[in-house]
């Protein structure tokens, strides 16, 4: 008999948009999670079905890659009649997981201090920019924003380049895990001891965090952290991008025993056997030089002819993939990290599946939902909403401005 996936009996009110807020989610919802997403129906919904370049009609494939496995429904939430069914399924759910400003959950009225009397248990996680305290917890954040102030962009790129971001919302995706993390961390304590709690997490704490041992050695020797030639490592030599005779490759040197196989692999040349060179220590001090020789070294051959070699000799190394690449690198088809969902308007929709494993991973995916599409089913199964009560909470505008909304009982 099969097991229900990790996280099947736990439902989640997604009150989200965009990135940061989604991605954290869709990682739940691959683990089983019943992630209800409650969209504004006067800005068509999430901002993210509007993305462009690939946008039709309400939908597009940026909202596809972060909320497949999850359910839409569309509530007002400033209407009277729109909050009345958001507390009814504020009863029969474990958490309200929001990504908007610091502000605004005291605004909305999601705060656990807000929604306890309908449900003690509730847990209520808020993943804004700047989290709901300190001088700028109204202000709007974004994940370009934050990689510039907490410091990334300062060791990012060339030295003699421009501050540069990651060519990734690291950010975003980061805090998105953070609040998927605190927020099952409280609905565990929440069924432990009967009470909720609020989660007040941020990018910008998400990304302070992230900056770990360096923020470390500035706070304790006063190091100053800056950007690196070809990206190397600030400690580790060598451990960095290399060009090559027709591309770049990563080499990296964590341990001793990977210098020697390096230089073993390389022919064994002369500078190897300069004593400057035969520690760690060593090679960080005179940095420049060694790594000059490799870089003179290793622009003789292709990458493909270096990974020949340096692969079988146990060398930490790969090559600097672009991303059509390392989609169908073999290692991504082997751990099965591209799934498939079928979509009424895209046909086939391939898309990066979850990393996040707990026993064996989800198969059955489905596609991002439409706007609104799982409204009268949510209430009907969750609340035992009837026809006619669905129609009388459409008639006051729960659903919006459009007081005929159809009854689609999925």
């Amino acid at each position: 008999m099969t097991r229900p996936l990790p996280l099947s009996d736990v439902r989640v009110l997604a009150v989200e948009q965009y990135g940061a807020g989604p991605f954290g989610s869709v990682h739940l919802a691959d683990l089983g999670a019943e992630i209800v997403k409650i969209e504004d129906p006067g800005t068509g919904g999430d901002v993210g079905r509007h993305t462009p370049p690939y946008a039709e009609d309400g939908d597009s494939l940026f909202f596809e890659a972060f909320n497949r496995n999850k359910r839409s429904v569309v509530l007002d939430l400033t209407d009277p009649a729109g909050r009345e069914v958001f507390e009814e399924l504020v009863k029969v759910s474990d958490a309200v997981y929001s990504n908007l400003r610091g502000d605004v959950p005291a605004k909305m009225r999601i705060r656990y201090e807000d929604l306890k009397h309908l449900n003690p248990k509730i847990v209520c996680c808020s993943l804004s920019g700047y989290g709901m305290t300190g001088p700028r917890s109204a202000q709007p954040g974004y994940d370009y924003l934050l990689q510039g102030l907490a410091g990334w962009m300062s060791v990012t790129g060339e030295p003699d380049g421009p501050p540069t971001k990651s060519g990734l919302s690291m950010v975003d995706y980061t805090g998105g895990i953070v609040a998927a993390l605190s927020m099952v961390t409280a609905i565990h304590a929440a069924r432990r001891d009967g009470v909720g709690t609020d989660c007040d997490v941020s990018l910008y704490d998400t990304a302070v965090g992230m900056l770990t041992y360096l923020a470390t050695w500035h706070l304790n020797r006063g190091f100053e952290p800056g950007r690196t030639h070809h990206s190397a490592h600030p400690s580790l030599v060598p451990f960095q991008n290399f060009e090559t005779a027709d591309s770049w490759v990563v080499i990296g040197c964590a341990k001793q025993k990977f210098w020697d196989r390096l230089v073993t692999a390389l022919g064994s040349p002369a500078w190897a056997a300069d004593e400057r060179f035969s520690t760690p220590a060593g090679r960080y001090a005179n940095s420049a030089e060694c790594l000059g020789h490799l870089e003179k070294e290793l622009l003789t051959r292709t990458t493909a002819e270096w990974l020949s070699v340096l692969e079988p000799a146990g060398v930490p190394c790969a090559p600097i993939n672009t991303i059509p690449q390392a989609l169908v690198e073999e290692h991504t088809v082997a751990r099965g990290l591209v799934v498939t969902t079928e979509h009424p308007r895209f046909g086939s929709v391939h898309q990066v599946a979850s990393p996040v494993r707990a026993g064996e991973p989800r198969t059955d995916h489905h596609r991002a939902p439409l706007l609104g599409e799982h409204t009268a089913a949510v209430l009907g199964e969750l609340l035992g909403t009837s026809e006619a009560d669905y129609q009388a909470l459409a008639s006051r505008g729960a659903f919006g401005t459009d007081r005929s909304a159809p009854w689609i009982s999925h």
